[in-house]
């Protein structure tokens, strides 16, 4: 495979939300469900890490094609999206 191309199976992902509260994870997961767009959330287990102190952000991601929608999402509904 060209090194330049992606595979046409291959899902890009970008990061739209980073956040310690889970209460912030829950409630974006469900707004973006009901618009039917997947979620996949990284760094989930680090607090196994930590400790469970909650300083280590967990970050929620989403396909390259629903990012644009998922930020419009988000900003209606005044969630910080925590990286910026």
């Amino acid at each position: 495979m060209d090194k330049g191309k992606i595979a046409p199976y291959v899902i890009t992902m970008k990061e739209l939300l980073r956040t310690t509260d889970p209460t912030i994870i829950a409630y974006a997961s469900a707004l973006l469900d009901d618009a039917d767009i997947p979620v996949f959330l990284f760094d989930v287990n680090m607090s196994v890490l930590e400790g469970g102190i909650g300083i280590l952000p967990q970050r929620m991601m989403v396909a390259d094609r629903d990012h644009f929608m998922a930020n419009a999402i988000m900003r209606d509904h005044d969630i910080d999206l925590g990286h910026g």
